[in-house]
């Protein structure tokens, strides 16, 4: 797998998302993403109860562990690699999670306008 260039939707040095739990297409604990990352795992999210509750809702179970994929399930604060277009529509229905803009990967802003991205985060996430 070829990784993208690791840089971040503010033009610098992509920063790790999080490593407690172990995030990231790769599971390196950054957002980085390559042509075979096809959800774009690109937004370094910040849950909320808001958005675990919703993400559950539309059929993805961020918050239940799955020790069998060695998954601890998230809590409001954990930090999740998350996919641009989940964190797009969380955007449109008024539940997205905070952002940390400097462990969002560019490719995000594929799907994600930096503005709305901004919104939810600032420049330190």
């Amino acid at each position: 797998m070829e990784k993208e260039a690791s840089t971040n939707v503010l033009g610098g040095t992509l920063m790790p998302c999080s490593l407690d739990p172990v995030t990231g297409f790769f599971r390196n604990g950054s957002c980085d993403t390559c042509f075979e990352d096809a959800g774009s795992h690109t937004v370094c999210a910040v849950m909320t109860a808001e958005f675990l509750a919703y993400s559950k809702y539309v059929g993805n179970d961020l918050s239940t562990p799955r020790p069998e994929f060695s998954f601890p399930g998230l809590k409001p604060g954990d930090h999740w690699c998350l996919c641009a277009g989940r964190f797009l529509q969380a955007h449109d229905e008024g539940v997205a999670p905070h952002v940390n803009l400097a462990a969002t990967h560019k490719k995000a802003l594929d799907i994600v306008p930096l503005d709305v991205l901004k919104e939810h985060g600032g420049t330190l996430g």
